[in-house]
C-alpha cells in the first residue's frame, strides 16, 4: 500500500488546510465524490487542478482507492482508461447489472426523461451541454437513465469541444412504431433555433 501524506488529525474540510498538510484521508472522498458524477473518464491532470494538489499526490490517492475497492470485494471498481480515472462495475455482476436495466425499461419515464428525450429526438446528434442548455437545467442524470434504458446511445464527438454526443437508438423508434426519424411529429418550431455551446443552428430533424 503506498504511503499517506502526514495527517493533521483534523476533521477540517480539504480545502480549509494548506496542500502540504491534507492527508490522503481528507483527499480520498473528494476524489470519489468527483468521480461519482463524472460521465467520461476524468484525466488525473484536472483532478490535480480542482482540487489544487501535485499529480503526484493524485496518482497516490487514486491507486489506494482502486486497491481498497479490491480488497473489499466491492460491486464496482476504479479503472485508468482512455487518458483518465472512472468507476465502472465489475465483470462478475453483469447480469444483474444487465436485469436491472432490462427491468427498468418497463417503468414510465419521468417528465423530465420525456423533455429530455424530445431534445436529444430533434436536435441529434447533440451533446449533454446543449440538451442542459434547451431545458434550462442539468440533464446528466436523465441522459444516463435514457442511455441505460436504450432510448439513446454516443455518436461520436464534437469536432470542436470533444463532447460525446448523442442521438436516439432503433430500439426509441421501435417503442414509439416509427420507421424512421422522418415520422416524428412537428415539434421543431417549439426548440430553440440556436442552441448554447452551438456554433450554427442543427437541422430540426436528423436526416430532414
Amino acid at each position: 500500500m503506498n504511503e499517506e501524506l502526514p495527517d493533521t488529525g483534523t476533521e477540517s474540510a480539504l480545502f480549509d488546510l494548506p496542500p502540504d498538510q491534507r492527508s490522503l484521508a481528507d483527499l480520498e472522498p473528494s476524489l470519489e465524490a468527483i468521480l461519482l458524477v463524472a460521465d467520461e473518464p476524468v484525466p488525473q491532470t484536472m483532478l490535480a487542478q480542482v482540487l489544487e494538489l501535485p499529480q503526484e499526490t493524485i496518482a497516490t490517492a487514486l491507486l489506494r482507492l482502486a486497491e481498497r475497492y479490491t480488497a473489499q470485494g466491492s460491486g464496482f471498481d476504479l479503472r485508468e482508461v482512455a487518458g483518465g480515472w472512472r468507476f465502472y462495475t465489475r465483470p462478475e455482476f453483469a447480469p444483474v447489472v444487465e436485469k436491472f436495466v432490462r427491468d427498468g425499461q418497463e417503468v414510465r419515464l419521468t417528465q423530465a426523461a420525456l423533455e429530455t428525450l424530445a431534445v436529444v429526438a430533434y436536435r441529434q446528434p447533440v451533446g449533454r451541454a446543449q440538451v442542459s442548455a434547451v431545458r434550462g437545467v442539468n440533464c446528466d442524470g436523465v441522459m444516463r437513465t435514457l442511455s441505460l434504458r436504450g432510448l439513446v446511445e454516443e455518436a461520436g464527438n464534437d469536432p470542436e469541444t470533444g463532447a460525446i454526443l448523442f442521438r436516439t437508438t432503433s430500439y426509441f423508434l421501435e417503442r414509439l412504431g416509427l420507421a424512421s426519424l422522418d415520422q416524428l411529429p412537428e415539434l421543431a418550431p417549439f426548440l430553440p433555433d440556436q442552441l448554447d455551446d452551438e456554433p450554427e443552428a442543427g437541422p430540426s430533424r436528423a436526416g430532414s
